[in-house]
């Protein structure tokens, strides 16, 4: 199944874009493989974490999987775009460029801090996505010590709830989605069957804030 699926999206691609001939099938398969392995396994956290929970074995177990395959891509994707630079749909598919994000977005935070200025680049040349770069200017603020901008970040705090990491100015949160082509708040948390009030997010953000410099030190310390 996995084959076959790997076989369409590389077709479809192909079939799809409208400069399909200045493709780097090469590159394209290379990524689509690329993209596999880093989700794949994680379309099964939900399901082992609803049969066996969060801290089970099971769940360390499949971290451990993604972790290492994490940690190959870094390595395939870092090593690609610094030869061929941050390419667009044009040359590695729509589905290639979105493994270039996704695989940059689950590294490590000096990579990802490395990376962005050359995703806000490929932005402004056409080359990825606003919304796509809106998640990994999340991620690198928060692991800056910074507020996040877009609203992306969803963090636990040792199993209290799921809660929207830190924000910046939360009143015009939706504005900034909007101008990047992310859905408003209300929307993007029902993914996570949760609710957004922006009034008592206001109140909680002291509260929010204490929690997650508390995980930021437990996992400096680890």
């Amino acid at each position: 199944m996995l084959t076959f699926c790997r076989l369409l999206c590389f077709s479809q691609d192909i079939e799809n874009n409208p400069s399909k001939a200045h493709l780097d099938k090469a590159l394209v398969r290379q990524l689509d493989t690329i993209y596999h392995d880093d989700q794949d396994y994680r379309l099964l956290i939900d399901s082992v974490n609803k049969k066996n929970g969060q801290r089970s074995k099971e769940m360390r177990d499949l971290w451990e999987i993604i972790r290492l395959k994490d940690s190959i891509d870094q390595v395939k994707v870092t090593s690609i775009i610094d030869k061929y630079g941050w390419m667009g749909a044009d040359i590695v598919g729509t589905h290639g460029n979105t493994t270039l994000f996704l695989v940059i977005q689950h590294a490590d935070f000096s990579i990802q801090e490395k990376y962005l200025p050359l995703m806000r680049d490929a932005v402004k040349k056409g080359n990825a996505r606003g919304s796509d770069l809106a998640l990994l200017e999340d991620r690198v603020a928060l692991w800056s010590g910074k507020k996040q901008i877009y609203g992306s970040q969803i963090s636990e705090y040792l199993g209290s709830g799921k809660y929207v990491a830190p924000l910046e100015d939360p009143d015009n949160v939706d504005k900034r989605r909007a101008e990047v082509g992310l859905r408003p708040m209300s929307v993007y948390l029902s993914y996570f069957d949760m609710k957004w009030d922006l009034e008592q997010y206001k109140k909680d953000l002291p509260l929010i804030e204490a929690k997650e410099k508390a995980l930021n030190e437990r996992a400096i310390k680890k």
